[in-house]
């Protein structure tokens, strides 16, 4: 086992499958001799040649359309968006193209790419540096949607990814890049994309969560449980396939459901862990599915106090898990 960073975790995937199979490749904006903005490809573009690390013009429609092209002639790309802020131009070519590559061709074609981008806010990169883009995405049939929070995730995620026979949407948050820190197996591995995972028992509600709302999910439940609350924290870490078993069984044992997304709350992906919770699990129920999200503002405000106002905290998570115990 090796501490790494989430980054370096990310950097460690891409270096291990582009050493594994030569038919993978990475192309973005800047992926290549500067290494990507963040510094995950750093590295690639020197070990691998430009024929396999290329860089691109700024156009995401361009860099998912091409990855779509070179997914049925036989390679495997990586394709990287900058940040997820600017993903929609690509919109098309993610729905109409990847997602249903399978469907439209009878099952003659798959579409095995990887699109890897940074979400999320707490940044400071106001308007267009700090979007939750998660639902939209997670709408569309025939795309995989995987939000990892631990960097062992991260890692056997994203291994899990590239060897998928059809597209996947791969989330970043980028506050997690430098500031989360875990433990990596050093043996080769990965990790399923599918199954949700438990990170913390409890047995009052269920927190459930993805990305950096884990982190804070999991320091409310331990303030929480100094006041005798004891909170289960499920990660569903892969929004589509959502795991609904582990979080109807969940439910189940607590009775309670909070769920929280840094994205706005109307017609967020909470929404959908929360119908899903009502339709099916309703007779576990002692109150309401709650859900916990940013507020229904255009974006993240740039002004420091705003940006705290918009995002999610554990102060925050905690506040609403006692309203919900107290129900």
């Amino acid at each position: 086992m090796a501490d790494k960073r989430f980054l370096d975790a990310i950097h460690d995937a891409l270096h291990e499958e582009m050493s594994r199979d030569p038919s993978v490749v990475v192309l973005g904006e800047d992926v290549g001799k500067k290494g990507g903005v963040f510094g995950v490809t750093e590295g690639l573009y020197q070990a691998f040649g430009e024929a396999r690390v290329i860089d691109t013009p700024l156009a995401e429609s361009c860099i998912v359309g091409v990855a779509v092209g070179m997914s049925v002639n036989g390679l495997r790309p990586v394709a990287e968006i900058q940040f997820a802020d600017f993903i929609h131009p690509a919109f098309d070519q993610i729905l109409s193209e990847a997602a249903r590559l399978r469907y439209r061709s009878k099952n003659d074609f798959g579409c095995p790419i990887v699109i890897r981008t940074p979400y999320g806010g707490g940044v400071h990169g106001a308007l267009y540096h700090s979007q939750s883009i998660e639902a939209f995405y997670a709408h569309v049939p025939g795309l995989k949607v995987v939000v990892p929070y631990t960097p062992a995730d991260a890692k056997g995620l994203l291994k899990a990814a590239v060897r998928d026979p059809d597209p996947v949407l791969f989330l970043e948050h980028k506050k997690m890049y430098r500031s989360v820190r875990g433990e990596v197996p050093d043996s080769e591995f990965t990790v399923p994309i599918g199954p949700a995972a438990i990170r913390r028992p409890g047995r009052d509600l269920s927190i459930f969560a993805y990305g950096l709302m884990v982190h804070e999910s999991l320091q409310a439940a331990e303030a929480l449980g100094k006041e005798g609350i004891e909170a289960e924290v499920v990660d569903v870490r892969t929004l589509r396939p959502l795991d609904t078993k582990t979080i109807l069984a969940s439910v189940e044992r607590t009775n309670r459901a909070l769920i929280v997304y840094e994205d706005n709350r109307f017609g967020g992906f909470g929404g959908e862990i929360a119908a899903t919770i009502a339709e099916e699990g309703f007779r576990n129920l002692d109150a309401p599915p709650t859900r916990l999200a940013g507020p229904d503002v255009p974006a993240v405000p740039f002004s420091h106090p705003f940006e705290e106002w918009f995002m999610i905290s554990a102060p925050k998570i905690a506040a609403a898990a006692r309203a919900l115990v107290a129900y």
